[in-house]
């Protein structure tokens, strides 16, 4: 039995919450870094479309961890794309022509606001006695500052 399970309904209410908003950033993240990685253009095109497609793996590779852990919990996950569409957090871009520096910047921005929700999710599972889940949100936290970082790092001028 979980910590969250003995805690009660409420805490598996809580948890899997936070947990599926943040699947829905995953996949949402997972599909705008693909877009710039599919649409990226420039002198740097094949370092650019080689970082996003990392990065894209990397998201898309959290998202079953995540939801397999709102299912260990007690809870139920995502079901539709829909439902990420009503949970997600990070805003689509549907633009054309977007510079592949704006492309980087943007994703840089919305990975550090991922880690800002990932360690909101942290504090709720401390909140809750929730180790195990913290544990996992830790690896989490470390991989979005990594993506974070290396999109600043593209993004500096020599």
């Amino acid at each position: 039995m979980t910590t969250a399970a003995r805690q009660g309904s409420n805490a598996i209410m809580e948890l899997a919450g936070a947990l599926n908003a943040l699947v829905a950033d995953y996949f949402a993240l997972y599909i705008k870094t693909k877009n710039y990685h599919w649409h990226v253009s420039g002198p740097h095109f094949r370092d650019y479309h080689l970082l996003l497609d990392d990065q894209a793996t990397q998201l898309l590779e959290t998202t079953d961890p995540i939801a397999e852990r709102v299912r260990k919990i007690g809870g139920t996950t995502v079901k539709s794309i829909g439902e990420i569409g009503k949970l997600q957090r990070v805003h689509d871009d549907n633009t054309g022509g977007v510079a592949a520096r704006a492309m980087l910047e943007t994703l840089m921005a919305d990975n550090k606001a991922l880690a800002g929700r990932l360690r909101e999710a942290h504090a709720l599972c401390d909140e809750h006695e929730d180790v195990a889940t913290a544990s996992l949100i830790e690896t989490w936290i470390d991989e979005a500052d990594g993506r974070a970082w290396f999109l600043y790092e593209a993004t500096r001028s020599a």
